[in-house]
């Protein structure tokens, strides 16, 4: 007899169908592993190479994250979490860093934007044409370690400015002569000190698209840019001769105590460019959370392939038996089988992994997502991680499904090929059942949480009942076929005959119903989720906005827009908002986090905020709006545990920690803002010391034209809209990619069942069914299977969409019925060709 490796070898050459089916499923498998592995890789090793300070080599900057610690002792965690905005050190720590061992000279450094001064605003100054009316400025001791050099000219002083030469010669303007700024300390004219030509430093890739660049006196740039006493970061320059590691240690000994973080190398990068931190939380979001998920429902399908391959073969098995084989010998050829295969179809799948991983991370940086000087890591772990878990996942599933061919005896071997078994395993069963009830139980929860709570809990919910599908899948498929089949006992003898097909394999049934489950309910569950969160905010953004106006620029609003606003004619009210976040602590214990918070800052007060915004407030009132006062939307109640008369902790952009007193509790954070404050408890806190938006009651569109861009609140509601647009991309790529897996492996599967039956659809034909009639009967199956797999999927998106909804919103799903028509078409379409297209070609035979 042959050797069992020579036996899987003689398997994969005359039963090409079945292997090809099993090596695309390994393959996609692989693909999908490879490419979240790669992008989770990345997510922790990503950096940016310094630019700005790449000839300083210690930087001092404040700690750009904020922390959350869970558990004591062996199991204490700590999170990072990126701040919103930058956090800034005390500017009186420059003079320490001098004087530490090895320093040269220690700078400030400020970066912040001001404004061109709208045309004809001073007769006597030049207008500076800045493309999108805003320069980047700096303070002027940043020219030691940037490169930048005058031309002609000095250094400013105070009420000074250096413009750099291509602003300055599109403006005509020369030494002396006189230009308007609108800074975070009000429009200002500023008399030209100088004309300088810009260093790689100050070109780098944060100076803006613009690429507008002015200097100010350093004494004068924190104030200028509404940091009073603070600074960006401070540069130490080395004295000839010293190295950066010891140079950084002396700093890091003359600023102990301060809370400044003292970096050297590549770390330099990560002060430069804060979205950094961000691009971390995305990548990990999407390599660790969706590449979790991504990789269950990849085990799932490759081991359902592959246990469908090897049932296909129980009669070669018991014949195997019948003349002699051990068990162990069939278990070995199982396994020799798989180690063929599933090596060979994961490097493959490796290739086109890393392909997905290139394009999907330069499309989110693309989008501005992860910046450009973050490169992509590629090395062999997540690759050998893929291929790994293809080849462990053939062998558990190839050895679950040999297992009782091998150990039962020939004769009852051979019987049970012949037909199906009625009853699944018992191990299998208790684990489907408990899967089940446990995706109950968590729909129970997730309808009775609000919040981030109940978005967790709702991700469970999928899984398990994913699970209870995959695990209960021919009990599932035999009461769906014999409930979805009494229609087709009234539809003529093909579908009758379908119908019964269908009952009586029920395993093969199952094998090709769960991915399109899969696919449905993935697919629909990430689509619907943000449909359903847009449809609410933009519900609410246009129920909440009732001002007459709206006015917004690309630079942001003059500081004085509100009072100009005011004064226009026929104005009742003009209110101010600076969009930003905040950092709310929620949960306690392990499930303590800290939870982003959209903010409007209101240059107003509660009572002129309620004359343009109406948010829908459930308890307190607007009217105590104010310092140390704020009202916030439900849903944060809730997860915070708060309420009208508490006080909140949290963490303001820049990190500084407060805790303002609740005096209202809102509905529609969702469209609006989570959080409501006044604006002068964040000045300070941020970059960008211009309000985003200015909302208006009263007066004419003419008479507002001079602040900015000015709409309605349909307008602002459709711009807004428009923001939004990554958010959607991420979770239709997510869904394309791991829906789109599953309706290839949906394919694969149905294609090898089909190919399987060759023999039972030739006898069909011998004994007197027409070719036409064949096919009818496949097409009905197909139905049937799309059908089951449709409604299934469906009902799991939906145990999962609407207590999330619920939760986070306050409302069920919204699910546009094109869109979800077009999804249940697409499984349709894609069973009645994977059924019909192989039976043409197997039935050409016996034609």
């Amino acid at each position: 007899m042959r050797l069992p490796n020579g036996l899987a070898r003689e398997a994969v050459r005359f039963r090409p169908a079945s292997f090809a089916g099993t090596f695309l499923a390994l393959l996609m498998s692989a693909l999908i592993v490879s490419t979240c592995g790669i992008l989770l890789e990345t997510s922790l090793r990503a950096s940016v190479p310094p630019e700005r300070y790449a000839k300083a080599p210690v930087v001092a900057a404040a700690d750009q994250y904020e922390y959350v610690v869970t558990g004591s002792g062996e199991d204490r965690e700590k999170e990072a979490v990126p701040l919103p905005d930058t956090a800034r050190v005390d500017a009186g720590l420059v003079a320490k860093a001098a004087e530490a061992p090895g320093a040269a000279t220690a700078v400030p450094d400020f970066t912040f934007p001001v404004r061109a001064a709208d045309e004809g605003v001073d007769p006597g100054a030049r207008e500076l044409p800045v493309p999108g009316g805003v320069l980047t400025a700096h303070g002027w001791g940043s020219h030691l370690f940037t490169g930048t050099a005058l031309t002609t000219g000095s250094a400013p002083h105070r009420g000074e400015v250096v413009l750099d030469a291509a602003t300055a010669r599109a403006a005509k303007a020369a030494v002396g002569d006189t230009v308007v700024l609108r800074t975070a300390a009000g429009q200002q004219d500023f008399r030209v000190a100088g004309v300088a030509r810009a260093g790689s430093g100050d070109t780098a890739r944060n100076t803006g698209a613009a690429g507008a660049l002015a200097w100010f006196a350093d004494a004068q740039a924190p104030t200028l840019a509404g940091h009073p006493g603070k600074a960006d970061a401070i540069a130490v320059l080395a004295e000839h001769g010293t190295d950066a590691e010891t140079l950084a240690d002396s700093v890091r000994k003359a600023l102990a105590g301060s809370g400044a973080q003292v970096h050297t190398g590549d770390d330099r990068g990560a002060v430069e460019d804060p979205g950094l931190g961000y691009a971390k939380v995305t990548l990990f979001g999407i390599g660790g959370s969706f590449g979790g998920i991504a990789t269950i429902v990849a085990i799932l399908t490759a081991a359902g392939t592959v246990s469908l391959s090897v049932s296909q073969r129980a009669r070669e098995f018991a014949l195997l038996r019948a003349v002699g084989a051990t068990p162990r010998q069939v278990r070995r050829a199982v396994a020799s089988e798989a180690l063929l295969v599933a090596p060979l179809a994961g490097i493959t799948g490796c290739l086109p992994g890393i392909g997905l991983a290139h394009w999907w991370f330069g499309q989110l940086q693309d989008r501005g997502a992860i910046p450009h000087a973050v490169d992509l890591h590629v090395s062999g772990l997540p690759l050998l991680a893929a291929v790994a878990m293809g080849l462990l996942t053939a062998l558990a599933a190839g050895w679950a499904a040999g297992r009782r061919p091998a150990r039962i005896k020939p004769g009852q071997a051979l019987a049970e090929a012949s037909v199906e078994r009625l009853r699944p395993g018992l191990v299998r069963t208790v684990l489907g059942v408990g899967a089940l009830v446990g995706g109950g139980v968590l729909t129970g929860v997730s309808a009775g949480s609000t919040g981030g709570d109940a978005a967790g809990a709702a991700l469970g919910v999928v899984m398990l009942f994913m699970l209870a599908v995959a695990l209960l899948g021919p009990l599932v498929a035999r009461l769906c076929a014999g409930l979805f089949g009494l229609p087709l006992r009234g539809a003529g003898p093909a579908a009758q005959l379908a119908a019964a097909n269908s009952r009586t394999n029920a395993r093969r049934l199952a094998s090709a119903i769960t991915p399109i489950v899969l696919a449905m309910a993935f697919a629909s569950t990430l689509v619907f989720m943000h449909t359903s969160e847009t449809h609410a905010a933009d519900k609410q953004l246009r129920a909440g906005v009732t001002a007459d106006h709206v006015v917004t620029h690309p630079a942001g609003l003059p500081v004085d827009a509100v009072a100009r606003a005011a004064r226009a004619p026929g104005v009742d009210a003009a209110v101010g908002l600076l969009n930003t976040q905040v950092l709310v602590p929620t949960g306690s214990g392990e499930f303590r986090s800290l939870q982003g918070a959209a903010t409007q800052g209101v240059s107003g007060s509660g009572a002129e905020l309620a004359k343009v915004q109406d948010l829908d407030v459930r308890e307190g009132s607007l009217d105590r709006l104010g310092e140390g006062r704020i009202a916030i939307d439900k849903t944060l109640a809730n997860a915070a545990d708060a309420g009208v008369g508490d006080r909140l902790p949290l963490y303001l952009p820049d990190g500084t920690e407060a805790g303002p007193e609740i005096v209202a509790v809102y509905g529609r954070g969702l469209g609006l803002a989570t959080v409501t404050m006044d604006r002068a408890s964040l000045a300070g806190h941020v970059t960008s010391g211009f309000d985003d938006t200015l909302l208006v009651r009263g007066g004419s569109e003419t008479s507002l034209s001079a602040l900015g861009e000015v709409t309605d609140a349909s307008g602002y509601a459709t711009e807004r809209n428009l923001d939004a647009e990554l958010g959607a991309w991420m979770n239709n790529t997510m869904a394309a990619v791991l829906g789109g897996f599953a309706a290839v492996a949906a394919a694969n599967t149905l294609v090898m069942t089909v190919l399987d039956r060759r023999r039972e659809l030739g006898t069909l034909r011998l004994v007197g069914s027409t070719r036409r009639q064949v096919l009818t009967m496949l097409g009905w199956e197909g139905l049937l299977v799309s059908t089951v797999g449709v409604v299934l999927g469906s009902a799991i998106a939906a145990a999962t969409l609407i207590p999330m909804m619920r939760g986070t919103t306050g409302e069920g799903p919204y699910v546009p019925p094109l869109m979800y028509g077009s999804f249940a078409a697409a499984g349709v379409g894609l069973a009645l060709l994977a059924v019909t297209l192989p039976a043409r070609a197997a039935l050409r035979r016996w034609s």
